[in-house]
């Protein structure tokens, strides 16, 4: 039986002073004319753990057992968690000073919920001139958008 693939794009958006964030997800629909954009408010929160806390709430979300999922995001951290996960493991996710890593919840979720579902990560970079752009670029910028939107209108 071949697994249904899905496509889901998320980002977010950060200031950084009061520590407020919104994230935004879609799930890609082709059939569809407009995309269904979810928008979450995060407090206290930085660029990183927003990211991270956007792409569990996109997963927590969602059904997505029986499916191969695509994962659309700009976030360095998420594209390279998977490659620190035996380390940070190894070290009980401490610092070499012996205090807990930053986030070291979310990671663990993150690994937890990366060996549940089938995830695949897809780097997009953000921000391209629009002569650049193409399709995922074009969805990815709607996510971007309606986090930077949402904070806008709160900052």
């Amino acid at each position: 039986m071949k697994l249904e693939t899905i496509k889901l794009f998320c980002d977010g958006s950060v200031n950084p002073q009061a520590k407020v964030g919104f994230g935004a997800y879609f799930i890609y629909d082709e059939s569809l004319e407009t995309q269904d954009i979810k928008i979450k408010r995060f407090e206290n929160t930085s660029s990183t753990k927003l990211e991270l806390e956007v792409l569990l709430w996109a997963l927590d979300e969602s059904d997505l057992k029986d499916c191969k999922v695509l994962i659309y995001t700009d976030c360095q951290n998420i594209l390279k968690l998977q490659d620190r996960k035996e380390r940070l493991e190894n070290n009980s996710y401490l610092t070499s000073g012996g205090k807990l890593v930053k986030n070291h919840e979310l990671y663990k979720k993150f690994f937890e919920i990366n060996q549940k579902l089938n995830l695949e990560y897809i780097k997009v970079k953000g921000h391209k001139k629009s002569t650049l752009k193409n399709r995922v670029d074009n969805l990815f910028n709607l996510v971007d958008k309606a986090s930077r939107k949402a904070l806008r209108e709160e900052y």
